[in-house]
């Protein structure tokens, strides 16, 4: 079924709305790079700590991202197509990971123990590992991810704004010829990266199911910072009739089922090492049942999965814009407690340790990835209006 639309927004950013979000943004960037800098001269092993969950947090969400993109592009899905040009422009910000690497390549030995000298000489297991960790290796595997992603994140971005002047089925194909090896090319890059920058911190750990783990859980926080995105401009007055309930409403949808599905792979993992009983895989799970990390692992549990689960599964909720914000950030939140969760057990066994630069790390990434993402807003289309597919995601209705 289709609707007459009642009104036609304006698809571009007026220069007085642009100038104003960059100005606080920037504001934002430069307040969490100075208190990096800070951080940095202060205490230079907690900052690579707090720094590495801030950028995982930041580049699993980009990765999610990419992932969505593609699958719209290669499912020929219309009701996207409103909020797909966000979408875009997010992941289109991946570059500047190149940038934001260079801290945790320059933290390899305060962040990892597979650098030091007396670990390799007493840990055989390792040893066997040292040729795929060490810094040298580390380093360019971690620009070469960043690199690849870069490359099909711009080039699907290039097409799109590219078909907003040409109006052509040719850049649609394109980048659908960009997005069935981008798929594979995510999952598999996007696993080994949590490997590198994640899983590799107890370099005894495995798990193959881990990598997966992380990028459901980016996944989701996508759909969330996607929501937020779209109701931001939506109370500045802008997409207010393009981007409708309807198209709120699938963006709901989205969270909850990546909400049961990162619940099933959380649970899968657990549930094999349970299993499996092996020394050197459940002591992941009792690292992180150590001390105060206990009540942070219910956290996880409750806040993550069950509250979102409850909340998410009506339809009136996320049809409820109120409802559906607070969700939004909720499953953001809860992403960024969990990579905190994956990562700081391992340097402090003892319980929860927060620190200021925490918060400090985080508003540096965040808002340098926010200054590109709202750099690209300027005098481009907010939504693609030339895609062919573009009045149908218009009058999209839920059945």
């Amino acid at each position: 079924m289709q609707r007459v639309q009642p009104k036609r927004d304006s698809f571009y950013l007026e220069e007085a709305q642009w100038l104003k979000g960059r100005n606080i943004i920037t504001f934002v960037a430069l307040l969490g790079l100075a208190a990096c800098a800070a951080g940095f001269a202060l205490d230079r092993a907690q900052f690579f700590r707090s720094y590495l969950v801030s950028f995982c947090f930041a580049v699993t969400i980009l990765l999610g991202g990419m992932f969505f993109v593609m699958v719209q592009y290669l499912t020929g899905s219309a009701w996207s197509i409103t909020v797909r040009r966000f979408m875009e422009t997010l992941i289109a910000g991946m570059p500047v990971a190149v940038l934001l690497f260079i801290p945790v390549a320059l933290g390899v030995n305060e962040l990892y123990e597979w650098t030091h000298a007396d670990v390799i000489a007493r840990e055989a297991v390792v040893r066997a590992k040292a040729g795929y960790l060490n810094q040298g290796f580390f380093s360019f595997r971690g620009l070469a991810y960043i690199t690849l992603w870069s490359i099909w994140a711009l080039a699907i971005y290039g097409q799109s704004t590219k078909q907003d002047r040409e109006r052509s089925a040719a850049q649609m194909n394109a980048c659908s010829r960009w997005s069935a090896p981008g798929l594979l090319l995510v999952t598999l890059t996007g696993t080994l990266a949590s490997f590198d920058w994640i899983m590799s911190l107890d370099p005894k750990w495995y798990s193959t199911i881990f990598g997966l783990y992380c990028l459901s859980g980016g996944a989701l926080a996508f759909f969330g910072v996607l929501t937020l995105i779209a109701l931001g401009m939506r109370r500045a007055g802008v997409l207010a009739n393009s981007i409708t309930s309807e198209h709120y409403h699938d963006l709901g949808k989205w969270m909850f089922a990546l909400t049961v599905f990162w619940a099933y792979i959380a649970f899968s993992q657990y549930l094999l090492i349970w299993y499996a009983n092996l020394p050197e895989e459940t002591i992941f799970y009792r690292m992180r049942m150590a001390g105060s990390w206990k009540w942070i692992s219910a956290v996880i549990l409750f806040c993550r999965f069950i509250l979102p689960f409850v909340v998410l599964i009506f339809r009136a909720s996320k049809r409820n814009l109120t409802v559906l914000g607070i969700a939004a950030g909720w499953v953001v939140a809860m992403h960024f407690i969990d990579m905190y969760w994956l990562i700081m057990p391992v340097f402090s066994k003892s319980g929860v340790a927060p620190s200021w630069m925490d918060l400090g790390t985080l508003v540096g990434v965040i808002g340098v990835f926010g200054y590109a993402f709202w750099l690209r807003l300027r005098k481009r289309a907010l939504v693609p209006v030339g895609d062919l597919r573009f009045e149908q995601g218009l009058n999209f209705e839920n059945i």
